[in-house]
């Protein structure tokens, strides 16, 4: 709710039906001049305000936030150096589609670019394409619609028909966005199960849903759940066999939005990207380990048969012949400046240093929270700087979502949650540790667990009525 009422809205009967006011101290240097009555929310005001006072109000409000440091669900940067913000101030107001008139911003894009199609080992990186995003979800949807647009052209003489509907193979721990690409681009979305100890997809399974209609497979690479990488070359070899098999040749595109910033760096020998043939696309957050605030990603493909041409528009803007193949069109150039600007400053031994840091403090604190005795981890961050945990087997007294709100009684963010099928019968909590979660914060973190669990082990049962709406995990 908002901290003040405006003119139009109801008085509060519990201030005797009189309207709450600002800080007059707010208003003119004369107290007594300014602001009797705060202004409207939900309809725009009738006179202007001074910008003090409309910032005042602004920032108020937002102190009813949560701090961002302390915000163990996301995986989104809170922090960069003081010089990267300076460089995003001075560039909020190019906007990125008009190439022509900021033509060093789409350099820097390119230069980008370029940079990940070598990080990411294309068999030509001057010849791989792609693009920035607003983030993983938009790198995404242009990635399922290659894989579409693809499939289409090689079933011309049977698509569209009833026989002849696309479909999409993943498993069901993929984020919320590979949803809405199916929904929205009407592909059916083919889901492998959890089993077991096993979070994520399998690849035989995955093999075995696929047929003539599959435009694709997708593997994360570093899942949401549990912060576990699925096993990319394991699904390319199944789909190799499939190939043999059938003659179906499957694409594959790695969603790496979190793990595609953070292997090539700790993980050299895992091969996961396009040294496989049979990876088409690849895209990552760089909003995320790629160290950016928000909102950036990146689409690649490994060559340009791989993106198809009428995905690509040229458009004559603004006097300039522009290729652009994004779904969105205006937006600030700001974070494509800090993505070179974070490529730059830290270089490959820099990004190595940052995200074993976080790895270290991820392992660290999974084993203090397995210490503490009431907990069962299910992973231990050594993939993505990322843990899951859940109560141990004989705690009886208290449930991770009441372990949840204790945190959040501290200032801690950390999501509990319930897995997908066909594990609904686990809930868990999860950690992420991010640039900026340092070792010291992590032993308050630690601390205030371990306190929070002097409560909790007196609770006669947990106090969870709905974990539905209980639920921290949104993303």
């Amino acid at each position: 709710m908002a901290l003040h009422r405006g003119n139009s809205e109801a008085p509060d009967e519990r201030d005797g039906g009189r309207r709450l006011a600002v800080n007059p101290i707010y208003g003119e240097a004369n107290p007594a001049a300014g602001m009797t009555e705060a202004p409207p929310t939900h309809r725009l005001p009738d006179s202007p305000m001074s910008p003090s006072t409309a910032y005042q109000l602004v920032h108020d409000e937002l102190m009813l936030d949560g701090n961002s440091r302390l915000n163990l669900a996301t995986f989104v940067t809170t922090w960069m150096e003081p010089e990267a913000s300076l460089l995003m101030a001075e560039c909020r107001d190019k906007n990125m589609i008009d190439k022509d008139e900021y033509p060093r911003t789409a350099e820097l894009e390119r230069r980008c670019v370029a940079m990940l199609a070598d990080l990411w080992n294309a068999p030509d990186p001057s010849a791989a394409v792609g693009c920035s995003t607003t983030g993983s979800s938009e790198a995404c949807m242009l990635a399922g619609l290659a894989l579409k647009r693809r499939w289409t052209a090689r079933n011309a003489d049977r698509y569209p028909s009833p026989e002849a509907r696309p479909n999409l193979v993943m498993g069901v721990n993929v984020q919320v966005c590979w949803e809405k690409f199916c929904t929205f681009w009407e592909v059916e979305a083919r889901l492998v199960p959890m089993e077991g100890e096993r979070f994520h997809l399998d690849p035989q399974a995955a093999a075995e849903l696929c047929d003539e209609n599959t435009i694709g497979v997708v593997g994360i690479l570093g899942s949401t759940f549990d912060g576990s990488y699925e096993p990319i070359a394991d699904l390319c070899a199944a789909l190799d066999a499939l190939q043999e098999r059938t003659g179906l040749d499957i694409p594959v595109h790695v969603d790496g939005a979190s793990g595609a910033m953070v292997a090539p760096f700790l993980d050299e020998d895992l091969v996961w990207d396009f040294r496989l043939p049979r990876v088409a696309s690849i895209n990552t957050s760089g909003h995320k380990y790629g160290l950016v605030y928000p909102g950036v990603g990146w689409a690649l493909w490994r060559d340009k048969e791989a993106l198809p041409e009428e995905l690509v528009f040229r458009v004559n803007y603004l006097g300039g012949d522009m290729p652009t193949f994004a779904l969105n069109f205006s937006r600030p150039g700001a974070q494509v400046v800090a993505q070179y600007y974070s490529f730059l400053r830290l270089g490959r031994d820099g990004y190595r240093a940052v995200q074993q840091a976080a790895r270290d403090v991820a392992g660290r604190v999974a084993g203090a929270v397995e210490k503490l005795g009431d907990f069962r981890l299910l992973t231990r961050g050594d993939q993505l700087p990322v843990f899951a945990f859940t109560t141990a087997s004989d705690v009886t007294r208290f449930d991770v979502f009441d372990v949840s709100r204790r945190l959040r009684e501290a200032g801690w963010l950390v999501p509990a949650y319930t897995f997908p099928p066909n594990r609904e019968d686990l809930s868990v909590l999860r950690v992420v540790c991010r640039n900026g979660f340092s070792e010291d914060l992590a032993d308050l973190f630690v601390d205030d667990l371990r306190r929070s669990l002097a409560d909790l082990r007196r609770q006669p049962h947990p106090l969870t009525h709905d974990k539905g709406a209980a639920t921290g995990f949104h993303h």
